[in-house]
């Protein structure tokens, strides 16, 4: 049995299955998500026998790492490889990214939900792969997990050194593995678990609205973010094509319906690219499209550059487009992306080499 993304129901039921007491389930879930313990000997909370027990009947099965690419900025961008499981043959074997990000305050990790995407957002790079498959719940925590114990050096009981934020805005559609996605964050949310505040966990979809439908339903959930990126129904459907299936009409009616926390806004995504989306009359429609909602926020994004026909907006352009929402009370911050430089900002994820030296962790 693969362990790795197993709910603590599920691994209470296969200590049952295997003569032990259902607690031998909680306790194995303690070690794999709280202590970060990835091999099976090393949980010592756990009696030798079972331990022998487990060391045949179960696995861990961790991405490898095949590179790390480390920005000037101390950004770290993860290229894992993934295995096709052995009890799952439907499943292929693929590559995939995370993002690292340290900082003196907080931690953040970027995490991918499928391998490629097959939304095709047409200023990512990441829509250039396509969808290769979708990922396992393993292979999601993993992208946490692996980070975590590698930076700090150890999977010990200290926990979370320093406040860890997660986002699920790497490759992939989130809302297109939902069954998956939710069995991670399931995990990474439960404080027996990883052990992470729905506060400090973002999900980013470019607006497949029975999918944010479905998570608002959902009793454990983090916070959500909409893909924006256009201030008309022409221009998204030319920037996203998603939205000629789901149109920004519909997508505001999803979100005027979307039940929010006290503590919550509603994020909006809006990539900046010259020429296209960044005028004043962008800003002014935008203002507009989103007057129907509360607490709302816009993060305005930077185009990074890659191998696609854009240009980065001018600070005069963003700079008046921030203005132009803040003026209209619509809070608007520019969020500039790091790891520019490997290929690990926002929208190039794409798998690709650069010429950069390797990161290796010191022992």
């Amino acid at each position: 049995m693969e362990l790795l993304g197993t709910s603590r129901a599920e691994l209470q039921a296969f200590c049952r299955s295997l003569g032990e007491p259902p607690y031998r389930g909680g306790q194995l879930y303690h070690s794999l998500y709280a202590e970060r313990k990835l091999d099976v000997a090393t949980m010592t909370n756990l009696p030798v026998a079972l331990r022998s027990k487990l060391a045949t009947e179960a696995r861990v099965t961790l991405p490898t790492v095949k590179q790390r690419y480390q920005s000037a900025d101390g950004t770290v961008r993860y290229l894992f490889g993934l295995s096709a499981p052995e009890d799952q043959q439907r499943i292929k074997a693929a590559a995939v990214e995370a993002v690292f990000m340290p900082s003196e305050a907080r931690q953040t990790i970027c995490i991918s939900t499928q391998a490629g995407c097959a939304v095709d957002c047409q200023f990512c790079l990441t829509a250039k792969l396509g969808l290769i498959r979708n990922l396992t719940s393993g292979e999601i925590v993993a992208q946490v997990l692996l980070p975590l114990n590698e930076m700090s050096g150890k999977g010990d009981e200290e926990g979370l050194a320093v406040p860890t934020n997660v986002v699920l805005m790497g490759q992939g559609e989130p809302l297109l593995n939902f069954e998956s996605v939710f069995a991670a964050l399931r995990i990474l949310l439960d404080k027996e678990g990883m052990g992470l505040s729905p506060k400090h966990v973002t999900l980013s979809t470019s607006g497949v609205i029975p999918g944010i439908e479905r998570m608002a339903k959902e009793e454990v959930r983090p916070k959500l973010a909409i893909s924006l990126n256009a201030s008309n129904e022409a221009q998204r459907d030319v920037l996203m094509p998603i939205n000629k299936k789901y149109p920004l009409r519909d997508l505001i009616a999803a979100c005027r319906r979307y039940p929010l926390r006290n503590w919550e806004h509603l994020t909006f995504e809006y990539v900046m690219l010259g020429g296209v989306n960044d005028s004043p009359d962008d800003a002014r429609r935008v203002v507009k499209l989103l007057a129907p909602l509360k607490r709302v926020k816009v993060n305005l994004i930077p185009w990074n550059p890659g191998e696609l026909p854009f240009e980065e907006s001018s600070a005069e352009r963003l700079e008046g487009f921030q203005r132009i929402l803040t003026d209209r009370g619509v809070p608007a911050f520019v969020r500039y992306s790091r790891g520019r430089d490997v290929m690990a900002a926002c929208g190039q994820l794409a798998l690709r080499e650069v010429n950069s030296s390797p990161f290796t962790v010191l022992s």
